[in-house]
């Protein structure tokens, strides 16, 4: 898989729980979003993990672990017909998960650690670098600079990175999302993708878990869609009340459908703004009827 400059954006849903193996049940919800993407010209890009490794209690519940994780990853992949995403912690996992994976995907918290990220870059593969909650916007230039200089000297050109936006540190348990960032970073070249879900958590928020503000998801993505960007990153469940992780903060599926829907109109009314600056006819007004 190679890294285009999409015009339109992407949807990259974390469908959860990624327990359920392939159980009916499973593959029917996380074919409800590919096709959701699929009847809106949306291209999708299918995320879970093997392993959440930085939850905020150590009896909280980590995944299937990689073996198991790595082989559903693997069958949705065949089942759906799509790219798949996951993310990696660690050294040691990145050439076994750059296997199976079509892209990589490192954690808000190691985008410092270089010798990781420059292992991610040299696999060749697609890499989404989540932002730090604790780093300046403009910081993720030389986060760049590592990974296109480990792609580049893996006999890659390193055009091959993404940037993610998931919100920065706001007081303590809190994250806040600054859409200037949007901008900022793409003066790293690289398609900016933002991360609609966990830039509404509220980190430690619940003790030993974290919280979320579920309901400002739609309105964060729009923003970031009339801000500019190449993908949306999204986590949906059936009942995100019972999530094993992130239920706080992920999109209910029977909402998820609404928010493609509504970032694709917005998308379409810039479009027909940008077209209309082009032309030598008058701006004309687009209204929508709910």
């Amino acid at each position: 898989m190679r890294l285009r400059r999409w015009s339109d954006q992407t949807v990259f849903s974390d469908c959860r729980p990624m327990r359920d193996r392939i159980t009916p049940d499973g593959v029917r919800y996380r074919k409800c979003v590919a096709g959701y993407c699929r009847t809106l010209g949306i291209p999708f890009i299918y995320k879970s993990s093997f392993d959440k490794a930085n939850r905020s209690s150590g009896t909280s519940y980590r995944g299937p672990g990689m073996d198991e994780g790595l082989q559903i990853l693997a069958d949705i992949r065949a089942q759906l017909n799509v790219p798949v995403l996951t993310d990696v912690h660690d050294i040691t996992q990145v050439e076994r998960v750059a296997a199976v994976v079509d892209v990589l995907q490192t954690p808000a918290f190691l985008c410092r650690q270089t010798d990781f990220i420059s292992a991610c870059a040299a696999t060749g593969k697609p890499v989404n670098i989540k932002k730090g909650q604790f780093l300046a916007p403009a910081d993720m230039l030389q986060v760049v600079a590592k990974a296109k200089a480990a792609a580049i000297a893996a006999g890659g050109d390193g055009a091959n990175i993404m940037v993610c936006e998931r919100g920065a540190s706001f007081g303590y348990n809190n994250l806040v999302s600054d859409m200037r960032s949007l901008a900022i970073m793409r003066a790293t070249e690289c398609p900016v993708v933002f991360d609609a879900t966990h830039s509404v958590q509220l980190p430690g928020g619940q003790g030993t878990s974290s919280g979320g503000q579920r309901e400002f998801v739609p309105v964060l993505a729009r923003a970031a869609v009339a801000v500019g960007v190449s993908g949306l990153f999204m986590e949906t469940h059936p009942d995100p009340a019972v999530a094993l992780s992130d239920g706080p903060n992920a999109v209910p599926l029977a909402h998820m459908e609404a928010c493609c829907v509504h970032s694709l109109i917005l998308i379409v009314l810039l479009k027909v703004k940008a077209l209309s600056k082009t032309s030598s006819a008058p701006d004309c007004i687009v209204g929508h009827r709910h």
